[in-house]
């Protein structure tokens, strides 16, 4: 087999849910939850075996609701959220909770890939972020590199920290913001900066993106404007402190440098619908996957943006080696570029994810529940290397 073929895992129910398992740096391991009204929903663990490009997996039943975000603990690989709605009062509502997986999942037992989910098995509760009064969850956020202590909520209007007690078996506010302005605000997603002490977050509403100072729960910059149409996902540049990436349903993808926000850095416009999703790549922060509803991922070399603009920085030892070619002392910039359009999906890719286990590989999952795993082409992943 090629060694840069994708491999496809169908779910059979619909999905848009997905996330790496932050903890595990060992195996490459992504979660995946599923979107069923009629049945029980299930989070599907997939650990993808790279040497024998196959994929194992195991279910696990989440018996309260279609899963519409999942999050996994930065330090505990057991241990993730889940924002899933159900139906309280004739009315639909959407809930947080955190969950512990069994133990015997960790060692990376499976079952054998023809096995049907016949005896999936149950997720325990830890607790449930009890947000009755503040409305809707849209997603929940972990502190990056954190003891998995601490999370943000975004509910309806409200940005929330909650703080992990006992052994994660309870949840407690310790700080909260409202977003305040006419109409109803509504906050669709967001995304914890591992820069400046975890002390920042940016969040989307509408058209706007707004960063905040979780010491002081306080407004540091608002672009009013950022996307044409709703903005959909976020992600800040994990080597450049300043520079955030947006994309939304104006079929665009932005990349800002928050310090000046009257006008992106750059703009990209290589899908034809919604861009639904959009990652950094967690190494080498050239590397920029998007996922959308034209039912394509695309890989991007931003190389221009990205912390190492010219390539690998040449050491002045190497360039006396060269004295006597000056032109190859001044390197240029390198250029931007699509490194390649993945069309294995039939549907609206909902979600985009680098492995936290191997910076070269990464999953899409679209709505029809195809979980796609594919490879940064080996002959970029040279260039970038030596």
């Amino acid at each position: 087999m090629e060694d840069d073929a994708p491999v496809i895992y169908g779910i059979e129910f619909q999905a848009r849910a997905l996330t790496a398992q932050t903890a595990e740096t060992e195996s490459i391991r992504f979660l995946v939850g599923t979107q069923s009204l009629k049945y029980d929903n299930q989070i599907h663990i997939v650990d993808f075996d790279d040497e024998n490009n196959i994929i194992n997996k195991n279910v696990l039943l989440h018996q309260v609701g279609e899963i519409w975000h999942l999050s996994a603990s930065p330090a505990d690989k057991r241990v993730l959220t889940t924002c899933y709605s159900k139906t309280s009062d004739s009315k639909v509502v959407t809930c947080a909770a955190m969950w512990r997986m069994p133990k015997e999942l960790e060692s990376g037992n499976h079952e054998s890939p023809d096995d049907s989910s016949s005896n999936p098995q149950t997720l325990e509760l830890l607790c449930h972020l009890d947000n009755t009064a503040h409305g809707n969850m849209a997603c929940v956020l972990w502190e990056p590199m954190g003891d998995g202590k601490r999370l943000i909520s975004l509910a309806d209007n409200h940005v929330q920290l909650w703080d992990l007690q006992e052994s994660s078996s309870k949840a407690v506010i310790s700080s909260s913001a409202t977003l305040e302005g006419k109409g109803q605000l509504k906050l669709t997603s967001g995304r914890w900066s591992p820069h400046h002490n975890c002390t920042q977050v940016a969040t989307a509403n509408d058209t706007a993106i707004r960063g905040w100072d979780i010491r002081s729960m306080s407004q540091i910059y608002c672009i009013e404007n950022a996307h044409g149409q709703l903005v959909r996902d976020l992600d800040f540049n994990p080597n450049k402190q300043y520079y955030l990436a947006s994309c939304g349903d104006d079929c665009k993808v932005k990349f800002w440098d928050v310090r000046n926000i009257n006008e992106p850095v750059k703009s990209l416009e290589d899908h034809s619908h919604w861009v639904w999703s959009v990652r950094y790549n967690n190494s080498h922060d050239q590397l920029v996957l998007t996922g959308s509803s034209d039912s394509r991922v695309i890989l991007s070399n931003m190389v221009s943006i990205s912390s190492e603009p010219f390539g690998h920085l040449v050491d002045e030892d190497d360039l006396s080696d060269q004295e006597d070619n000056p032109q190859d002392k001044r390197k240029e910039p390198l250029q931007d570029s699509i490194i390649a359009t993945y069309e294995e999906h039939e549907d609206s890719v909902y979600a985009v994810e680098w492995s936290s286990a191997d910076p070269w590989l990464f999953a899409s999952l679209s709505y029809d529940g195809r979980l796609v795993i594919n490879r940064v082409p080996r002959a970029l992943k040279y260039q970038i290397l030596l």
